[in-house]
């Protein structure tokens, strides 16, 4: 039973999807109104086309430092809901998500690899990418009878594998740069410019493109792999097409954010608790839900002690770990 319609919910996270980083411009350590944010944004439109336009002091403050932050957060919400929905739809599994499933573990490993000088000849995003390839390709090769509890149960011990073995790499790091690392890797986007936010924003946008095209065979894949045979759907390519995107889009973003846990994993079901799972609009609605989630998130994050900034891969475990924990007792009563 669903309980919006889901044109209703998409005219409801629309106008969120675009306030939302505007508040998050705007609130801070240093306060600013929302007519300096928008003053600032349309000056900063009219300088590129009238070199004579100047830039204040707090024009610089939230076009180079609170937009980047707030747009990288909108993008990672937006790519790692959209991969947890994924990843449900194709394991059939309503647990799993890219951290659980050994893409965020193998990600952050090749990440720890190149940001410790284990692999200096490669750049942070394709050590993440071939970190996040050689964990799906474990799983897949673990799980070769094509059982998809098989492969559930592989993710996890994956994630488990190669999140010790980052731990121990850590060990023996140089105490600085292991410092530096163990902040990266509770996740954070104080780091995020407009540079660092082109790449995971095309492969977050084409990823999810490619996802939207392919909704009628995923949802066919949820019910049974019998059913989607009837229907012309070619399971295997789709699974391992469908993984191997969640791997580049996780990849992306955790080289750029660092781990960033359970967001994949609440919003398709806060989702399909509003709208069901049979929707064309589920996978846009997770994608604005996940980002809005985002960046609400992080602005907590950057408020919550005064003079201190969490790391958003903490608030995001504290938050997952108490829906996980709900998830588990509502499917307890259910089977009762």
């Amino acid at each position: 039973m669903r309980l919006f319609n889901p044109r209703l919910l998409l005219l409801l996270l629309l106008p969120l999807a675009l306030l939302s980083p505007l508040a998050a411009i705007a609130l801070g350590t240093a306060d600013i109104s929302l007519k300096e944010v928008i003053g600032a944004i349309i000056r900063t439109l009219s300088g590129l086309f009238n070199s004579e336009s100047s830039s204040t002091l707090a024009d610089r403050i939230i076009i180079e430092l609170r937009m980047p932050r707030a747009l990288m957060a909108m993008i990672c919400g937006a790519g790692l809901a959209v991969s947890g929905s994924v990843l449900q739809s194709v394991t059939k599994n309503p647990l799993a998500d890219p951290y659980l499933f050994g893409i965020s573990a193998g990600a952050s490993l090749g990440a720890i690899l190149a940001l410790t000088g284990g692999l200096t000849l490669l750049p942070l995003p394709i050590s993440a990418f071939l970190g996040s390839l050689i964990a799906v390709a474990v799983v897949i090769v673990m799980a070769k009878d094509g059982q998809v509890e098989t492969l559930v149960l592989s993710g996890v011990a994956i994630s488990f594998l190669l999140s010790s073995i980052a731990n121990l790499i850590l060990y023996f790091a140089d105490p600085q740069a292991m410092q530096a690392v163990l902040f990266w890797s509770m996740g954070s986007f104080s780091r995020a410019t407009w540079s660092s936010l082109m790449l995971p924003s095309l492969i977050v946008l084409t990823a999810t493109l490619i996802i939207y095209q392919f909704q009628r065979p995923l949802q066919a894949l949820m019910v049974g792999d019998e059913s989607a045979h009837t229907q012309g759907v070619a399971v295997l390519p789709l699974r391992l097409g469908m993984l191997l995107l969640t791997a580049l889009m996780t990849s992306s973003l955790v080289a750029t954010c660092g781990g960033i846990g359970f967001v994949g994993l609440m919003v398709p079901h806060i989702v399909r608790m509003l709208i069901g799972s049979a929707s064309s609009s589920s996978l846009i609605a997770t994608a604005l839900l996940g980002g809005i989630l985002m960046v609400w998130v992080d602005l907590l994050a950057r408020l919550l002690l005064p003079s201190q900034e969490l790391p958003v891969g903490v608030m995001t475990a504290m938050l997952g770990s108490v829906f996980f924990i709900g998830l588990l007792v509502k499917r307890k009563q259910g089977f009762r």
